[in-house]
């Protein structure tokens, strides 16, 4: 077995403070690899000493796998001609070493570890992508699909994905799918659901909102849902509205819808509560119509980079609108809330000073 001082010299060279005799020491060791029993027989003692003669679940296994590879990776980063390879070709070794008692204990072998990392790789595991508010992500799905999520939206999926392509969207998302005859890609969004072969298109559902809105650029999608009486296919240059419970299709152009996804903000004859809601996603701030009649008005332009103060005074330009932006304020909690936008008509002041 190995005395205390030949541990401590074995320790000092792994994190990098041997001095030249420690070097030569662990060289000397090390170099003899599985014919070193002594070696051996002090690795066999730590191991049966520390795991108690229990045997460690998959995830530690490859936890402590994932160490020794760790290990092995820094000493090939640390280039010593000489020793290097050496050292690795032992340390690689004294791995499979550890795994002897393992096998032996639990009466494992080779075949079974590959099929049992082959099961966990088919496990399913969800994974998110988030966007958070005031921001956009661009994303890339494992099967080549490509999109960005909008400020505050979610996309979730599992894991394989290839075969399984559905994905579930709280917020907008702009996707350009990968075809795939065989495997269509399906977004979930709430209780509706898009079903795709390859296409470009935008989806907008965020919960909270009880809208959903799909626009298609090229390609074809299906929509449909439990309550509606049939699927609904849509061609490009279609933008579909379910509000309420009730579908909205109508023609529309795709070009404003994307347009998000480049940092621009377009609106193209938009309605007033419209509006709004795309500011209140794009600044991350609260609007509020303070008058019913401003619903009625329409708005078109195109923003770049451009403030928030800047959009309501151009509001105020091409509409008789008035805004009050208020501070923000600080909750019992210690939160913030957002800035708040109150849009309403404007007085006109001339016939106000008639009366």
């Amino acid at each position: 077995m190995l005395n205390q001082k030949e541990i401590e010299r074995i320790e000092r060279y792994i994190s990098g403070n041997a001095d030249t005799e420690d070097i030569k020491f662990v060289e000397c060791l090390f170099s003899k690899g599985e014919q070193n029993f002594e070696l051996q027989n002090h690795l066999e003692a730590e191991w049966e000493r520390d795991g108690q003669n229990e045997v460690p679940s998959e995830a530690h296994l490859n936890s402590m796998l994932d160490h020794v590879h760790h290990m092995i990776r820094n000493k090939e980063n640390q280039k010593k001609k000489l020793f290097v390879p050496r050292f690795i070709q032992a340390f690689s070794k004294i791995a499979a070493i550890l795994l002897l008692p393992l096998l032996l204990a639990g009466s494992l072998t080779i075949g079974y570890l590959l099929q049992s990392s082959k099961a966990t790789m088919e496990q399913s595991v969800s994974s998110v992508i988030h966007a958070p508010m005031g921001s956009r992500v661009s994303f890339s799905l494992p099967d080549g699909t490509k999109g960005w999520l909008n400020s505050g939206s979610s996309l979730t999926y599992s894991i394989p994905f290839s075969n399984n392509r559905n994905v579930s969207l709280d917020g907008e998302a702009w996707f350009d799918v990968t075809h795939d005859q065989e495997h269509p890609f399906e977004i979930s969004a709430g209780k509706s659901i898009v079903k795709v072969l390859g296409t470009s298109f935008n989806v907008s559902a965020y919960q909270e909102a009880q809208y959903i809105e799909v626009v298609l650029q090229q390609g074809r999608v299906e929509f449909y849902q439990d309550d509606l009486a049939e699927k609904i296919t849509m061609v490009p240059s279609q933008k579909l509205v379910l509000s309420n419970g009730k579908v909205d299709l109508t023609t529309t152009d795709p070009s404003k819808y994307q347009a998000w996804t480049e940092g621009k903000l377009i609106f193209r004859g938009d309605n007033m509560a419209e509006v709004a809601r795309r500011i209140e996603r794009w600044y991350n701030v609260k609007v509020i119509l303070a008058d019913e009649e401003l619903e009625k008005y329409s708005f078109r332009a195109t923003f770049e980079d451009d403030s928030l103060e800047e959009v309501l005074r151009l509001l105020g330009l091409t509409s008789p609108i008035d805004y009050n932006i208020a501070p923000r304020i600080m909750k019992n909690d210690g939160t913030i809330e957002k800035v708040i936008v109150t849009l309403h008509k404007r007085v006109n002041k001339k016939r106000l000073n008639q009366n």
